[in-house]
C-alpha cells in the first residue's frame, strides 16, 4: 500500500488557492507583456464606479475584459455590443474568482485601428533601425538645377507643384515620374519610381507626395517599401504627402517634410525670400530632430511606465474595485428581490383587510340595504297599481246602480222636508213642503191642494 505525502509530489512547495491565483497572475502579466487583438464587444457594462466591464469575443471563443476609467476615458467613441473593435491590452487574472482576463489600455474601431496600428508598429521598427536618424538626412540644394515631381499625373497635388514652381521660379526645369499613388500596387508604383530617379541621375532634388485623404488614401506611404526605398536613395527628396495634418512614415524618413504639395514647390524653388527658405528647412530640419528625441523618450518612457504599472498598487485597488462591484451589483439584485418579496406580502395583506374591513362591510350592507328599498318601491308600485285596478272596476259597477245614473235616464227623487223619499201620495199633505231633485239640481214645491 503507497502512503500519500506531500514530499513524494515532484513541487514540493504547497499552494494555497489565493496564494496560486496571485502567482499566476505575476506570470501572465510579467511573462505576456502587452498584446494586440481584435474582436466583437459583448457583454457591455458600466458601473457607477467609472469602470467598463465587457466580454470580447470572435466566432471560436471569448476572454473577459475590464477597461479602467483612467483609460477609457481616452476613447473616442461610444463603444457597444456588437462594435468590432481592436484593443490593446494586458494579460492578467481577476485572483477572488481565477478568471483569466484582459486589462484594456486603449481601444478603438477595428478598421482605423488596423491601420493605424500597424502604422505606429512600422514607425517603431523603422526608428529602432535608426532610419530616421537626423545623421541620415541629407541637405537640399541651395540652387536645384532640375527638379523630380514623382506623383498621380492626373492629380491635384501635380497641378499645384507645376503652379506653384511657374510662378516662383519659371526657369528651373522639371522631370515628372508619374506613378499610382493610391490602390493596390501603389507602393510599388512609388518606389520604382523613386529607383528610376536615381538611376538616371538628371534630378538632383526629389518631390514625392500626393494630395490629401483619408488614412487609407494615403496608406501607400506608410509601407515599408516605399519608406525603405526613400531612405536608400542618393537624391533628396522632399516628402509632400496630403494636408499640414497628415503625417505617413515616408514623411519621417525624407530628408525634408514638406506640410503639402504646394509648400514643398515653395521650400525648393528661389525666389526672393531664398534666405527665408534656408531657415525653415533648418528649422523642420530641428523638428525632425526633436520629433526624434521625444519619439526615442516617449518609448522609455512608456517602457518605465510599463513596468511601473505592473508593480503599482493601483492594479490591487482596481482588482478590489471590480469585486467591489460585483458585490455592489449582488447586493442590490438581493435587496431588489427582498423589497419585491415584502410588497407582495403587503398587497395580500391589504387586500384581506380590505374584504374586512367596516368601511367594505358598511359599503356591503349599503348595497344590500338600496337593493332591499329598490325591491320594496317596486312592490308597492305593484300593490298600488293593483288598487287602482280594483277601484276603477268597482267605481263602474257602483256606476251601473247609482241612483244618479237613474236621474240621467228622466226619473227624479223626492223628499219631504225631513229628508224622507216620497214613495206615496198618502205621504204628503196640503202645506208639505217638497224638495225634488233631479239631474241638474232641486226643485223645492208646496202641496197646496
Amino acid at each position: 500500500m503507497t502512503t500519500f505525502s506531500p514530499q513524494s509530489q515532484t513541487n514540493s512547495r504547497i499552494y494555497t488557492v489565493s496564494s496560486l491565483n496571485a502567482q499566476v497572475r505575476l506570470v501572465l502579466e510579467n511573462e505576456m507583456g502587452v498584446v494586440w487583438l481584435i474582436g466583437e464587444l459583448s457583454n457591455f457594462s458600466m458601473p457607477v464606479s467609472g469602470h467598463w466591464y465587457f466580454t470580447l469575443k470572435d466566432s471560436r471563443a471569448q476572454v473577459k475584459c475590464a477597461m479602467f476609467k483612467g483609460s477609457n476615458r481616452h476613447v473616442t467613441f461610444k463603444p457597444g455590443n456588437g462594435n468590432q473593435v481592436l484593443v490593446k491590452a494586458r494579460l492578467s487574472l481577476y485572483e477572488p474568482r481565477g478568471d483569466y482576463q484582459l486589462i484594456i489600455e486603449s481601444m478603438q474601431p477595428e478598421g482605423d485601428g488596423r491601420l493605424q496600428q500597424q502604422f505606429e508598429q512600422l514607425k517603431m521598427s523603422l526608428a529602432a533601425e535608426g532610419l530616421f536618424a537626423q545623421s541620415l538626412k541629407q541637405m537640399l540644394p541651395e540652387q536645384p538645377k532640375r527638379v523630380g515631381i514623382i506623383t498621380s499625373k492626373t492629380g491635384a497635388a501635380l497641378h499645384d507643384i507645376l503652379q506653384v514652381l511657374q510662378r516662383r521660379d519659371p526657369s528651373l526645369p522639371i522631370v515628372i515620374y508619374p506613378t499610382m499613388v493610391q490602390g493596390e500596387g501603389s507602393a510599388i508604383s512609388i518606389a520604382q519610381a523613386i529607383g528610376r530617379a536615381n538611376a538616371r541621375q538628371e534630378c538632383d532634388v526629389l518631390i514625392v507626395g500626393r494630395g490629401g485623404g483619408s488614412l487609407e488614401d494615403l496608406w501607400a506611404f506608410n509601407e515599408e517599401i516605399v519608406a525603405r526605398t526613400i531612405a536608400a536613395s542618393q537624391i533628396p527628396i522632399v516628402s509632400a504627402v496630403g494636408h499640414e495634418v497628415d503625417v505617413t512614415i515616408a514623411d519621417f524618413v525624407a530628408d525634408v517634410r514638406a506640410p503639402t504639395p504646394s509648400a514643398a514647390a515653395e521650400l525648393i524653388s528661389r525666389d526672393m525670400t531664398h534666405q527665408t527658405q534656408l531657415l525653415d528647412r533648418k528649422k523642420q530640419q530641428l523638428h525632425h530632430a526633436v520629433r526624434s528625441y521625444l519619439s526615442q523618450s516617449l518609448r522609455q518612457a512608456t517602457q518605465l511606465q510599463h513596468r511601473l504599472e505592473r508593480q503599482h498598487p493601483q492594479l490591487r485597488l482596481n482588482q478590489q474595485q471590480q469585486h467591489l462591484d460585483e458585490i455592489s451589483q449582488r447586493l442590490v439584485q438581493a435587496m431588489q428581490k427582498k423589497i419585491q418579496k415584502h410588497q407582495q406580502h403587503i398587497d395580500s395583506n391589504n387586500y384581506k383587510i380590505s374584504l374586512y374591513s367596516p368601511a367594505t362591510l358598511v359599503s356591503n350592507a349599503q348595497r344590500n340595504l338600496e337593493r332591499s328599498e329598490r325591491r320594496l318601491y317596486d312592490a308597492l308600485d305593484r300593490k298600488l297599481l293593483n288598487a287602482k285596478h280594483k277601484l276603477a272596476v268597482a267605481a263602474e259597477k257602483l256606476e251601473t246602480v247609482s241612483p244618479l245614473a237613474t236621474l240621467a235616464r228622466g226619473y227624479s227623487i223626492t223628499r219631504n222636508e225631513q229628508g224622507d223619499v216620497i214613495r206615496k201620495t198618502s205621504q204628503v199633505k196640503t202645506g208639505d213642503t217638497l224638495i225634488t231633485t233631479v239631474t241638474d239640481g232641486e226643485i223645492h214645491s208646496c202641496i197646496i191642494k
